[in-house]
């Protein structure tokens, strides 16, 4: 006697999840084979059905994404993107009694803890492999390979977007701007960007591995975050000279009783790993107690990465894979506490733009000596295009805010032309 079919509906039918429609029929049978059930694609829930989808059948097509999420389907995949009406979906699709897969990291970094408790009290599954690093098994490594060791820290290019932008900056000595709109014609960013460029959306992620390895729910709210709509072109060139590459660096540290996670652009020497992620390339680096270090390195978008994550969630639902959401039962669950970021030690990188006059040097290296910051390394460069003269200095390890305070300082010297620019040195 063979199996009942599984059925599946999907809420969303852009290009990721209309690959996973495809991928659905076009490989039902290896997942009969694999799991030992067939699956059936019951409906595809898109905001214009008068879009032609190759490969998807016109039948299972339906603008009623309300009536998909609540029809009962044994996994409902959420491929929408944005906290409504996804998250009203979901909740509706859980009530339902179906599984959830989803791959909207938004959704739950900053409603994971509610959406985790409905699950287990109706007893499904809520799963979202594809909400971080695509195709790359980070939350899978997090939540379950992993779960025999402490983890004390991970690290990262979460954001594929910002990762092309920098290096496009890096290889062309395009400004900001000029590679921003070329990384929108080609797709890799959107027309409206601020959630890749300003860090929301490595921030997100961060989040959600931060719950993971620290067994804690999701806290959005506490992640410090940076985006590189400040990285300069100036900078980038300077960071090389001195051996290193900008990157826009996620990080969650265990600090005390909490933790600290953040978002902002880093200075990462040339030879290490994530320094040599290139392009729209993710890298994460996970250190445990047990394990040591390891490193994970991947696509962290397309639809034929993300569609691959989704498939191995639903294949999971299918096998009767069952866990908590973040570890523990949902009703014990703590937001991760934030730790004082004030308290942190760090190596930092500073450039000056200054008058071409003399004891200029001097004004910045007192100012700095009187705060108590050590300079490590120092590099001027001769006058160029723009006014002034670039003095770049990188600092041994002080305490965050101290350096701060110095950069503010020195930013209030007469020969000083604009802002300082303070960034900090990955200790990676």
């Amino acid at each position: 006697m063979s199996a009942a079919p599984i059925t599946i509906a999907l809420l969303g039918g852009g290009t990721v999840g209309s690959e996973v429609a495809r991928l659905l029929v076009h490989d039902a049978e290896d997942f009969h084979k694999r799991i030992g059930a067939p699956v059936r694609l019951a409906a595809v829930a898109v905001r214009d059905t008068a879009k032609t989808r190759p490969g998807i059948e016109a039948s299972l097509i339906t603008d009623d994404a309300a009536a998909v999420a609540a029809s009962g389907a044994d996994i409902v995949v959420e491929l929408m993107g944005g906290i409504e009406p996804a998250r009203t979906l979901i909740l509706s699709a859980m009530a339902a009694g179906s599984s959830v897969v989803t791959a909207n990291k938004a959704l739950i970094a900053e409603h994971g803890a509610a959406l985790a408790a409905l699950a287990e009290a109706k007893g499904v599954s809520l799963l979202f492999e594809a909400a971080v690093m695509g195709g790359v098994p980070a939350v899978k490594t997090v939540r379950e390979a992993l779960v025999g060791d402490e983890i004390r820290s991970l690290s990262g290019i979460l954001n594929g977007t910002c990762n092309y932008i920098l290096t496009e900056m890096e290889t062309t000595g395009s400004a900001f701007s000029d590679v921003l709109a070329e990384a929108q014609r080609l797709g890799y960013a959107e027309a409206d960007p601020t959630m890749d460029v300003g860090g929301f959306d490595a921030a997100h992620k961060i989040t959600i591995l931060a719950a993971l390895a620290f067994g804690g729910s999701p806290n959005f709210a506490a992640a410090e975050v940076e985006g590189i709509t400040g990285v300069d072109l100036l900078d980038i060139r300077l960071a090389g000279d001195l051996g290193y590459r900008i990157k826009l660096i996620a990080s969650a540290e265990r600090a005390g009783e909490g933790a600290r996670v953040q978002v902002r652009p880093f200075l990462v020497r040339k030879t290490h790993p994530i320094a040599q992620a290139d392009g729209a390339l993710n890298a994460l680096f996970i250190e445990g107690d047990r394990i040591g270090r390891i490193f994970l390195q991947g696509p962290g978008a397309g639809a034929g990465p993300t569609a691959a994550a989704v498939a191995a969630d639903i294949a999971d639902v299918m096998a009767g894979a069952r866990r908590p959401v973040f570890q523990a039962p949902a009703a014990s669950l703590q937001p991760c506490a934030p730790s004082a970021g004030t308290a942190a030690v760090g190596r930092g990188y500073i450039r000056v733009m200054v008058r071409d006059e003399p004891g200029v040097l001097a004004s910045v290296s007192e100012e700095l000596a009187e705060a108590g910051v050590s300079i490590e390394s120092f590099l001027q460069k001769p006058p160029g295009e723009t006014p002034g003269v670039p003095i770049v200095m990188t600092t041994h390890a002080v305490a965050e805010a101290v350096l701060a305070a110095a950069v503010d300082r020195i930013g209030r010297l007469p020969a000083v032309l604009e802002p300082p620019r303070l960034l900090h040195i990955a200790s990676i």
